[in-house]
């Protein structure tokens, strides 16, 4: 899981911290749901669902935990509602756990000849620009050379953002200014990380997602240009998503990764959001790893995403 993947004090605080306005949320309704409710019966039960879904966790995963509650209220008639919180903790991990997606890539500087490559996508205004820019920061700390590829080069202002970040992260970047071709800018930039020997590419791409069919074919374009310097570029296709934005963010999920091959998805502005559960629900939905958690606006702020210890601070009250 690489080289931040360990979850400290420090860092589960932190977690605590960004999930606040979502642990608010759900607890100020949870204990509304129970009030002068002594059991967990089926208007407990209408209720939570009906939590679970305005906290955006999805319909479809909504049904999937107040089912697995009502099998153990079925085996234990006199479940308490003091144990609500406990069980819904308890079953949405379970879930979670039943549904793994998998290891999170991981990737082997030493035994890499090449750079590992990433190519970021997403709309406009999620997030993007500032996430490479914390992933370059979390790399250079770990002692990685790192360059940047502004192949978003439909908008001045995303080489130009894109370019401040990498000036304040210290690291090097590749542009062609806008209207440039963003595939001959990913050229380019891979071709300068072979030359200058370092070990991590992330190339931002245009966020549009208003024709599938061209951004598909945009990002084709891109993957192939890329594939003629390093054949297996990209190792990662990051999809960020806006957590604020909530069952549109699964929806984005939906339409990126049928325009492209995804792999990996991070979820930014958690910490600004009562909608947290959508991370519950994309982990759910997707055969694809949450990979990377935003949670502020430091460049410390991004967090491997732990679906467990996510689960754990949410519900910990």
């Amino acid at each position: 899981m690489g080289f931040f993947n360990v979850f400290s004090k420090k860092k589960k605080e932190k977690l605590g911290e960004g999930l606040e306005k979502t642990k608010a949320s759900v607890f100020s309704k949870l204990t509304k749901a129970v009030a002068g409710k002594s059991k967990v019966d089926e208007e407990v039960l209408d209720n939570l669902e009906e939590i679970l879904v305005t906290s955006d966790v999805g319909v479809s995963t909504t049904l999937k935990i107040i089912q697995r509650i009502e099998e153990r209220v079925a085996k234990d008639k006199y479940l308490g509602t003091s144990e609500l919180n406990r069980i819904l903790k308890e079953e949405i991990a379970a879930l979670l756990n039943e549904n793994d997606n998998g290891e999170l890539l991981s990737f082997d500087f030493e035994k890499r000849e090449l750079p590992y490559v990433i190519m970021v996508v997403g709309v406009n205004g999620v997030g993007k620009t500032t996430t490479i820019g914390k992933l370059a920061h979390h790399f250079k700390n770990a002692g990685k050379s790192v360059v940047l590829g502004a192949s978003d080069t439909f908008r001045a202002a995303a080489v130009d953002q894109l370019t401040i970040w990498a000036e304040r992260v210290g690291v090097p970047i590749v542009t062609q200014g806008m209207g440039a071709d963003p595939a001959s800018v990913a050229f380019d930039t891979l071709k300068s990380a072979v030359a200058n020997h370092n070990e991590v590419v992330i190339i931002d791409t245009a966020g549009r997602l208003h024709n599938k069919i061209n951004l598909m074919n945009e990002l084709t374009k891109i993957k192939k240009v890329m594939q003629k310097v390093i054949p297996d570029a990209p190792h990662e296709i990051l999809l960020i998503l806006d957590a604020s934005t909530g069952q549109n963010a699964i929806e984005q999920a939906k339409q990126f990764t049928a325009a492209t091959e995804v792999n990996a998805l991070a979820l930014t502005k958690l910490d600004g959001t009562a909608k947290g559960g959508v991370a519950i629900g994309i982990s759910d939905q997707f055969r694809i790893p949450v990979k990377y958690i935003g949670i502020g606006e430091q460049m410390e702020d991004l967090q491997i995403f732990n679906k467990f210890e996510f689960v754990d601070t949410l519900f910990d009250h």
